[in-house]
């Protein structure tokens, strides 16, 4: 049987569009290592992923991490999400999300960080851009919320 040169090509092309996919793959609790220190991840209420512009994937243990290699090394991302503190294993947008530091939290590389779904405009929580100013050395963080 012969398969003609369109045919091959759409198969190609249809591979590398899936292979190129700008979706965020679930991560692999105790399986997939955190992509800025190593280790693996396995607290489903501190992790953190993103995807690049060109789908590339980034897997975190900890939102501290994940703030940590973008400043230290910037890269275009599409898509940036952190574990709900208060339902873990469900991820929301990280630029949506509300901040809480807290000495009551163990996040996995000591920051006492974690994130959670904003309900209430009036919620003492941190914002991202006050959470990557901080990271950025820009700004000190001054909210502690006690839980």
């Amino acid at each position: 049987m012969k398969i003609s040169g369109l045919k091959i090509l759409v198969i190609i092309f249809s591979v590398t569009m899936l292979s190129c996919s700008r979706q965020p793959e679930p991560i692999k609790y105790g399986e997939d290592s955190c992509n800025y220190c190593g280790m693996t991840i396995v607290s489903q209420a501190h992790s953190a992923q993103a995807v690049s512009g060109k789908g590339k994937q980034f897997k975190y243990d900890a939102i501290e991490c994940m703030m940590n290699d973008m400043v230290q090394n910037p890269t275009e991302l599409a898509i940036k999400h952190v574990a709900n503190y208060s339902n873990p294993g469900e991820m929301i947008d990280a630029e949506t999300a509300g901040y809480v530091i807290s000495d009551t939290i163990n996040s996995p590389m000591g920051a006492n960080l974690a994130a959670v779904k904003i309900v209430n405009d009036n919620d003492n929580l941190i914002t991202w851009e006050e959470l990557k100013a901080q990271f950025q050395g820009n700004k000190p963080l001054t909210v502690n919320y006690q839980e």
